[in-house]
C-alpha cells in the first residue's frame, strides 16, 4: 500500500509538467548563456575545472574550487550512476539513456545557475565555525527576504534529507551480498562507522577525503566499463542505434524485458538523470558556496564539468555495460545496482562482481558523506552562527546516520519513489530561485565575460568579485 501511494505521488510529480519544466528551463538558460556551458567554450571550461584540479584557488573561500566540486560530485557520482541507470533501463528501456543525456546537456546551464547563486548569497560564519556557506534557506532569506519560509525549509531539509540516503545503503548491502556474500548487517555497521568518523571532521576533512577518493574511484570505474565496451565492439554501433531508436519509438517486450513506451523512456531517463547529476535540485548552491574563486561565474564552470563527468561519461559507461551484456533482458528479476553488478559478472566473471561491489560501496559512501554536508548547512542556518549551532551539529550527526544504518532493507522501489518526491520538491524551490534571480545571475554572467575576462586578457588586474558577508549583518537588515 505504501509503495503504491509513493509511486502515485512520484508519477504525478514526475509527469509531463515536471519534465517540461526541467528540460524547458535547461534550454531557456542555455540560450540565455549562449550555450557556453553546453557546447561553446569547452576549452575554457576544461581549463577552469579539471585543468585546475590541484591548484588552491584564487580569491576568498574555505576550500579550493576543486575540493568544493569534489564534495558536490560526491553527491552526483554515486549509486545514481550505477543503480539509477539500471532502474531507468528496466523501467524506460534503452531509450531512457538518450533522455538522460538530454537532461544532462541542458542541465549544465541549470547547475551553473545554482553555483552562481551559492557564491552570490553565501555568508561567513565566524563564531561557531570558520566557514563560508550557503544553501536553499540562505538564498530564500538573502535573495528573497522570506525569513520564515527559510526556517521551515531548513527544518524540512535536515529532517527529511537523511532518509534519501537509504537508497545508498540499500545499494551497498545488496551489492556486497550479491558480489561478496557479506552479511548486510556487517556492511551497514562498517558503513555507518566510517561515514561518521569522516563527517565528524567537518568540511575540511570531508573535502580533503572527497578530492582524493572521488576522482580515483571514478577513473577506475570508467576503466572497468571501457573494458566491457572493448569486449563487445562488434555490437556497440547497433546498441547505440537502439538507444536513439527507442528514445522515440515504443520498445516491445523481449525476453524478460516487459517493454516501454516513449513516455516511460522520457520519464525515467530525465528522473534518473536528474538524480544522478542533481541539476536543478539546489545541491550545487550548497557545495560550491565554500569555494575559493575570484568570480562566481568562474566557479560555475563546474556546471559543465560535473554534469559532463557524471552523466555523459560515467552514466553512459554503466548504460552500455548493461545493454551490451543484455542482462536487462536475461535477468528480469534483477534491478537497481544488482543489475549492474550482474553485467560486470557477465563480462569479467566473479572478479567483475567483486569489483562492482567495491565500486558501489565507495560511491555510496562518498554520496552519504556529501549529502551530510548538504543537510548540515540547513542545521547551520536554523541555529545561526552561535554556540548552539556547534552543539546541534554534533547531535545531528547521530540523527543523520540512523536511517542509513537501520533502514537498509527497505524495498528499492519504495526508496526510489521517496527520493523522486523529495527531489521534485527541491527542484520546484530551486527553479523559483533561478527565475526570480535571473537578472542577478545574468548580471554576474555578463560582468565576467564582458568586463572581467577581457580585463585579464589585457594584462590588467581587476578586483576579484567576491561575496560572503558576516552572518551577523543579516540580523539587522536584508541584502
Amino acid at each position: 500500500m505504501l509503495l503504491k501511494i509513493l509511486t502515485q505521488i512520484s508519477d504525478f510529480l514526475w509527469g509531463t509538467p515536471m519534465t517540461i519544466a526541467l528540460i524547458g528551463t535547461g534550454i531557456y538558460l542555455s540560450i540565455r548563456f549562449g550555450f557556453r556551458y553546453n557546447f561553446r567554450n569547452i576549452r575554457f571550461n576544461y581549463r577552469n575545472t579539471f585543468g585546475k584540479m590541484f591548484k588552491p584557488g584564487e580569491g576568498t573561500g574555505t576550500v579550493s574550487g576543486f575540493a568544493a566540486a569534489c564534495t558536490a560530485m560526491a553527491n552526483t557520482i554515486g549509486v545514481g550512476n550505477i543503480g539509477g541507470v539500471a532502474t531507468a533501463i528496466v523501467s524506460g528501456g534503452p531509450g531512457a539513456i538518450f533522455w538522460m543525456w538530454i537532461s544532462g546537456l541542458f542541465g549544465m546551464s541549470t547547475k551553473a545557475c545554482e553555483i552562481i547563486l551559492g557564491q552570490r548569497y553565501r555568508v561567513k560564519y565566524n563564531k561557531s565555525v570558520d566557514e563560508y556557506m550557503c544553501d536553499r534557506s540562505f538564498v530564500m532569506r538573502n535573495a528573497l527576504g522570506w525569513k520564515r519560509g527559510a526556517v521551515v525549509l531548513a527544518a524540512a531539509c535536515f529532517i527529511l534529507g537523511p532518509w534519501t540516503c537509504c537508497v545508498q545503503t540499500q545499494a551497498v548491502t545488496s551489492s556486497l551480498q550479491e558480489g561478496l556474500q557479506i552479511d548486510p548487517l556487517i556492511s551497514v555497521i562498517v558503513l555507518g562507522v566510517t561515514c561518521f568518523v569522516t563527517i565528524f571532521g567537518g568540511l575540511h576533512r570531508i573535502s580533503s577525503v572527497m578530492e582524493k577518493v572521488v576522482p580515483f574511484m571514478a577513473f577506475v570505474y570508467i576503466l572497468g566499463g571501457l573494458g566491457i565496451l572493448i569486449m563487445h565492439l562488434d555490437i556497440l554501433p547497433a546498441t547505440i542505434a537502439l538507444i536513439f531508436k527507442s528514445a522515440f519509438t515504443p520498445m516491445a517486450g523481449i525476453g524478460g524485458f516487459a517493454g516501454a513506451t516513449v513516455r516511460d523512456a522520457i520519464r525515467y531517463g530525465v528522473a534518473r538523470g536528474l538524480y544522478s547529476n542533481d541539476a536543478g535540485t539546489g545541491y550545487g548552491i550548497i557545495a560550491h558556496a565554500s569555494a575559493k574563486t575570484d568570480h562566481p561565474v568562474r566557479q560555475s564552470c563546474w556546471g559543465w564539468g560535473e554534469v559532463f563527468l557524471d552523466t555523459i561519461v560515467v552514466c553512459t559507461v554503466t548504460a552500455l555495460s548493461i545493454l551490451l551484456t543484455n542482462v536487462y533482458v536475461d535477468f528480469p528479476n534483477v534491478s537497481s545496482a544488482e543489475l549492474t553488478t550482474v553485467a560486470f559478472e557477465t563480462a569479467y566473471g566473479q572478479a567483475g562482481g567483486w569489483f562492482l561491489s567495491l565500486a558501489i560501496v565507495v560511491f555510496a559512501w562518498t554520496t552519504i558523506i556529501g549529502m551530510y554536508y548538504s543537510c548540515e548547512k540547513s542545521v547551520n542556518y536554523a541555529f545561526g552562527d552561535t554556540r548552539s549551532n556547534r552543539i546541534a551539529t554534533r547531535i545531528y550527526m547521530v540523527y543523520y546516520m540512523i536511517p542509513c544504518v537501520l533502514f537498509y532493507n527497505i524495498q528499492a522501489d519504495s526508496l526510489w519513489a521517496m527520493t523522486d518526491i523529495l527531489s521534485a520538491i527541491y527542484i520546484i524551490i530551486t527553479l523559483i530561485f533561478i527565475y526570480t534571480q535571473r537578472k542577478e545571475i545574468m548580471r554576474l554572467f555578463h560582468d565576467f565575460w564582458d568586463r572581467y575576462i577581457p580585463a585579464l586578457d589585457r594584462g590588467e588586474h581587476p578586483a576579484p568579485v567576491i561575496y560572503g558577508k558576516d552572518e551577523t549583518s543579516y540580523e539587522t537588515h536584508h541584502d
